[in-house]
Order: structure tokens, then C-alpha cells, then sequence
């Protein structure tokens, strides 16, 4: 009796009353906010710094490449009076007295500048008509009483005839809006014509795409030269004991700390005419006359190739370190020969390193400057160094961030590949 009596009470404990376990549940729920909310605290810190030095600057970069404030904010009515213009013949005598007075306006506020570079981005020249412009402003008669408004239009023409000419008022009406595709499609060489569609610029203008291929073409190269050179590399590294590989991991890790000034300058040294290796090559008979190295893409790669070799060896090495040696012994146990178990046995667990090191190499190959812009000639500048000439030379910040954005474009679609292409290996 006394031993049943025990059972029921251990088995049947008395429940909470219901105002018991409401009390119970709104201390949980209390204690679980303030978990969240010192977890928040916690990375609080962290998250507004992302936000400042990360977010903020690629966002203004996106909306810079799209603004387009010049023409719309210094003739506003211009462009009320061109809203209905067919854009195939002239416009109205309205349109020019409109065209005047903001011009007024602009030369008053000292915004003429800003408005005449814009203009000339599209109409090489229209720089200086529309200064002369300015300074002829206001307009006046023989007799010196300012133009009425139908008198506006022979004096804007006799004054420059360009202003009879379609293209400049098309140029107006088309950037009637304070965001414009216009740095963009010119990044891609395209334009839009006088009637608002996208066309291709003309051929002497299309230099952008090649640029772009170029620096896709050279980031390429350099991703395949390190692959070439960090495989073998991490395979005898991973393959090492412990003490000898990070004594060779330290000889890898020493010029990846030496600032890349230093190293471009060292592989300037290298490779001028009367360099290193082109007097080794004389001394050992193998030329007559120095090799050009430097100053073209021969340079460029080879520097950019050791500068960026680390970013190649380390994710190789630690997927490498993480094979087991036992498989490549048992496939040749049990009959493989020793090049094809490597080939069919280890090399396919070694993608995710190739993958990750070649994507780390090229996307950090894609927004180089430095290397090319001091071992390279014209013709291997890649498109970070237009993107510093349209921020420090011609103060373009529409064009410099246009091309930046597609940089970024084709980083985040690097990124994607990625992404997609090691959750596929993932799953298999």
C-alpha cells in the first residue's frame, strides 16, 4: 500500500493552474526577447559598421552610375515646352525662349560648367557653344531692349547655328529625367538616338566591351597560370609532415605580407631589358638581344600571377590537407594505375578548393590596378584603371561608377556560379 502510494505520486504531478501556466509562458516569452535583444546588441556594433563602410558606398555607387541631374535640374522649362516634341524638326519658338531664360538662370547660378560637360558627354564640341552661350546672354536688339519671345529663336541660331540643329535639342530631350541608362549603355557601348531607342555606338566609339574583354581575358589567364602553379604546390605541401609544411607555408605567406608596390617594383627590376632574366637568357646563350618584358602583357600577367599565387594555394591546401591518403592507396590496391587513381580518385575531391581559389583569383584579378597600370602599356589597362581616370582625371563620377557597377554585376554572377556549382557537388 505504501509502495503504491509512492508510485502516484512520483507518476501524477499536480498541474498548474491555468493562470500558473500563462504566467509561466509570458516568462518565457520574456526571456527569449531579451536573449534576441542582447544578441542584437551583441552584433549591433558590427552590423552598422557593415552598413557604413559596405553598404552604404556600393549603394551610392548603384544610384551614382544611374543619376542624371544636369540637364533636368538647369532647364526645367525647356524641357515642359519639349514634352510633346516629335523630336524630327525643330521646335518651337516657345522652346527656344524657355531655353534662354534657364540658361539665364543657370549663368546666374554659375552651374554653366556642369550643364555644358554633360551636354558635351553626347555632342563632342557642344562644350563650347553652350559657354559662348552663357556669356551672350541676355539677348538683346539693335537697339538694346531685350528679344521678345518669337525674336528668340533667329538670335539663338544666328548667335551659333548649331542650336538649329536637331542634335543638341535631342540631347535635351532625352535627359529629361533626373536617372538616365546613359553611363550605363555607354559602359556596354550603346546609346540611346535621337527618338529614345538603344542603339550601338559607332565603331570608333566602341571601346568599352573590349575593355572589359581584355580584363576578363587577362583575369582569366591568371586564374589558369595560378591553378597551374598552386596544384602541385598544395599537393607536396599537403603531403609533407607537419614541421616541413609550415616551414614552406611561412616561405608562400611572406610575399602575400609584402605590400604590392614593393613586388611590382621588384618585378620591375626583373624584367627590364637589362634585368635579371634577360641577362641570364644572353649569358646562357639562348638570345642575342634583350626580350621586351615589361610594359606589356607578358609583365602583367607574370606579376599578377605571383602576387595572386597565395589566394590560390590556401583553399587548395586545406581541401588537400582533409583528403584522406588511405583512398588513393586502396584504388591502386585494387588495381588502378597510379596516375589514373590520382586523375578518378583525388583530383574530383579537390574541386571545392579549385573552385573557391579560382573564383577568389578572378574576381580579385578582375578590379586590379596597379599592376597593370605600371608593367602594362595601353593596351593591357583593365577596367579599374578607366574607373580611377574618370574619378581623379576627367571627375566622370557617372561613368566611373557605371563601370564599377558592372564590375560588381559580374562579381555577383561569379558569385551565383559558385554558389550553384558547389550546392550541385554538395548533392552529389
Amino acid at each position: 500500500m505504501t509502495i503504491a502510494l509512492s508510485v502516484k505520486q512520483i507518476s501524477a504531478p499536480p498541474l498548474p493552474l491555468p493562470s500558473e501556466r500563462a504566467k509561466l509562458k509570458r516568462e518565457l516569452r520574456a526571456a527569449q526577447l531579451k536573449k534576441k535583444l542582447m544578441a542584437l546588441t551583441l552584433i549591433a556594433p558590427l552590423a552598422v559598421f557593415l552598413l557604413i563602410i559596405f553598404i552604404v558606398p556600393i549603394a551610392v555607387l548603384l544610384v551614382r552610375g544611374v543619376e542624371n541631374p544636369e540637364v533636368a535640374g538647369s532647364l526645367p522649362t525647356t524641357l515642359q515646352t519639349l514634352a510633346d516634341w516629335d523630336r524630327q524638326s525643330l521646335p518651337t519658338a516657345p522652346s527656344f525662349a524657355a531655353l534662354v531664360a534657364d540658361l539665364s538662370v543657370v549663368k546666374a547660378s554659375g552651374n554653366g560648367g556642369t550643364l555644358a560637360r554633360r551636354i558635351n558627354s553626347e555632342i563632342p564640341g557642344a562644350r563650347s557653344i553652350v559657354m559662348s552661350t552663357l556669356r551672350a546672354l541676355p539677348l538683346h536688339d539693335e537697339q538694346g531692349a531685350p528679344l521678345a519671345g518669337e525674336q528668340i529663336k533667329p538670335a539663338l541660331i544666328a548667335l551659333h547655328e548649331e542650336w538649329g540643329q536637331l542634335d543638341y535639342w535631342q540631347v535635351i530631350a532625352k535627359n529629361s529625367h533626373f536617372y538616365s541608362p546613359y553611363y550605363v549603355l555607354a559602359s556596354l557601348d550603346m546609346k540611346q538616338d535621337g527618338q529614345g531607342h538603344i542603339v550601338p555606338v559607332e565603331q570608333e566609339q566602341a571601346v568599352y566591351l573590349k575593355i572589359f574583354s581584355r580584363t576578363f581575358f587577362i583575369s582569366l589567364v591568371v586564374s589558369l597560370c595560378c591553378l597551374a602553379l598552386a596544384f602541385p604546390l598544395a599537393y607536396c605541401l599537403s603531403l609533407m609532415n607537419e614541421r616541413r609544411a609550415n616551414l614552406l607555408m611561412i616561405l608562400v605567406l611572406i610575399p602575400f605580407w609584402t605590400s604590392i608596390l614593393v613586388r611590382v617594383a621588384a618585378w620591375i627590376v626583373l624584367l627590364q631589358s637589362e634585368g635579371l632574366v634577360n641577362k641570364t637568357l644572353m649569358a646562357a646563350g639562348l638570345i642575342q638581344s634583350p626580350f621586351e618584358l615589361l610594359f606589356n602583357r607578358f609583365g602583367v600577367i607574370v606579376s599578377m600571377t605571383h602576387i595572386l599565387l597565395p589566394f590560390m594555394i590556401l583553399p587548395l591546401y586545406s581541401v588537400m590537407k582533409a583528403i584522406p591518403v588511405t583512398y588513393m592507396r586502396a584504388a591502386i590496391s585494387l588495381g588502378s594505375h597510379p596516375f589514373a587513381a590520382f586523375w578518378r580518385v583525388y583530383v574530383p575531391q579537390t574541386i571545392p578548393g579549385v573552385a573557391a581559389g579560382s573564383l577568389l583569383v578572378f574576381i580579385l584579378a578582375l578590379g586590379y590596378y596597379i599592376t597593370p597600370a605600371l608593367l602594362g602599356g595601353p593596351n593591357e589597362q583593365m577596367v579599374s584603371y578607366y574607373v580611377a581616370y574618370f574619378t581623379n582625371v576627367t571627375i566622370n563620377w557617372g561613368m566611373a561608377c557605371a563601370l564599377g557597377s558592372l564590375l560588381l554585376a559580374a562579381t555577383l554572377v561569379l558569385y551565383a556560379v559558385y554558389q550553384r556549382f558547389t550546392q550541385t557537388a554538395a548533392s552529389q
